[in-house]
C-alpha cells in the first residue's frame, strides 16, 4: 500500500491549507482513512478518520470544527480540509489506512499503513 501526503506548505495563523492524499495501485475508497500529524519532539497524534462507506467522521477534540475530512472516489482521493490554522497545527501530516471500512473504535492510536507526510507550518 503506497500513499502520498501533498498540499502542505507555510501559511499565516487563521489561514487555510488544504490536504490531499492519493494512492499508487490500491483504492482509497474501499478502506478507511486517517490523517495523523506529528510535530517535533512529539508523539504522533490522530487528527481524523473517515470510513468508507459514509457516516460521520470522526476528528481529535483540537481540530473539531476547524478541519473537516473528505473522500472523491472518482479521484481515488481523500482531503483535509484545514481553517482557522493556529501555530500549534504545525506538524508533519500524514494519511494512513488499515483494511477494514469502519474506522475503529480507538482509530486514534494508530492505522497499519502510512505514506510520505507533507509540512504545515503555521507562522507570522
Amino acid at each position: 500500500v503506497q500513499l502520498q501526503a501533498s498540499g502542505g506548505g507555510l501559511v499565516q495563523p487563521g489561514g487555510s491549507l488544504k490536504l490531499a492524499c492519493t494512492a499508487s495501485e490500491f483504492t482509497l475508497g474501499d478502506y478507511v482513512i486517517g490523517w495523523f500529524r506529528q510535530a517535533p519532539g512529539k508523539e504522533r497524534e490522530g487528527v481524523s478518520c473517515i470510513g468508507s462507506r459514509g457516516g460521520r467522521p470522526l476528528y481529535t477534540d483540537s481540530v473539531r470544527g476547524r478541519f473537516t475530512i473528505s473522500r472523491d472516489d472518482a479521484k481515488n482521493t481523500v482531503y483535509l480540509q484545514m481553517n482557522s490554522l493556529k501555530p500549534e497545527d504545525t506538524a508533519v501530516y500524514y494519511c494512513a489506512t488499515e483494511l477494514i471500512d469502519i474506522c475503529a473504535h480507538r482509530w486514534y492510536i494508530g492505522m497499519d499503513y502510512y505514506g510520505k507526510g507533507t509540512q504545515v507550518t503555521v507562522s507570522s
